[in-house]
């Protein structure tokens, strides 16, 4: 059974940086594809990026564009979220999630593995 544990959420002012990293444990994280999701409040769970078993491919939403990125370390059993150029709007709480396929998604109904969320506020 695969745990997932996010960290790296915080306060920070329009326009600055956050790094969120996601640690995989119970099993390996490298047989499966890797996403972060988001949720704000009264609105519904969001997926933001994710990417595949390998690496190789990445999906996004447009809202992120340009600005925030994923990568992952397999040796390390860990997803990373770069958050660049934030905004008000991306005040939410952060998912990592997991599910055993090749390729991504942001359709968060085909993830069965999910961390504990962690606040991410942006706020002057």
């Amino acid at each position: 059974q695969l745990q997932l544990v996010g960290s790296g959420g915080g306060l920070v002012q329009p326009g600055g940086s956050l790094r969120l990293s996601c640690v995989a444990s119970g099993s390996t994280s490298d047989n499966h594809a890797l996403g972060w999701f988001r949720q704000a409040p009264g609105k519904e769970r969001e997926g933001v990026l994710c990417i595949s078993r390998s690496g190789g491919s990445t999906n996004y939403v447009d809202s992120v564009k340009g600005r925030f990125t994923i990568s992952r370390d397999n040796a390390k059993n860990r997803v990373y979220l770069q958050m660049n150029s934030l905004k008000p709007e991306d005040t939410a709480v952060y998912y990592c999630a997991a599910m055993n396929w090749a390729l991504c998604s942001l359709t968060s109904a085909l993830y069965p593995y999910w961390g504990q969320g962690t606040q991410v506020t942006v706020s002057s």
